[in-house]
């Protein structure tokens, strides 16, 4: 599996483990577990961890393009942890799709983006 989500901050939070290549089959997993957890919390905070991870093929890409739409505003927060480039560039290019407030964090900063994370 190329996506894992486990809960944190009393489900707040949901942490998005990701390595590999998204494809169309784990947004089939994300999207129901992320609008679950929606209704039961509200507005969510994600902390995407891009551990070995390798983009999306063309339908995962369409299937998160859907995803940012419809939950333009369902995100407090995004704290993205990465150790590559195109990575942080992604999480630039990512900002005008969300109105969550978004930063990138490099992997040896993943502590931080924890506690960025559960902030008030």
């Amino acid at each position: 599996m190329s996506m894992q989500l486990n809960q944190a901050d009393g489900g707040k939070t949901l942490v998005v483990q990701v390595s590999g290549k998204l494809i169309k089959a784990d947004y089939e997993q994300f999207v129901p577990e992320f609008e679950r957890l929606l209704q039961q919390h509200g507005k969510l905070r994600i902390l995407f961890d891009m551990a070995d991870f390798h983009g999306w093929d063309a339908s995962a890409a369409w299937e998160d393009l859907k995803f940012d739409m419809r939950h333009f505003a369902d995100i407090e927060r995004i704290a993205m942890v990465g150790d590559k480039k195109w990575e942080h560039g992604m999480a630039t290019f990512c900002k005008p799709f969300t109105r969550a407030a978004l930063r990138y964090f490099d992997q040896t900063a993943a502590a931080e983006a924890h506690t960025w994370l559960a902030e008030a």
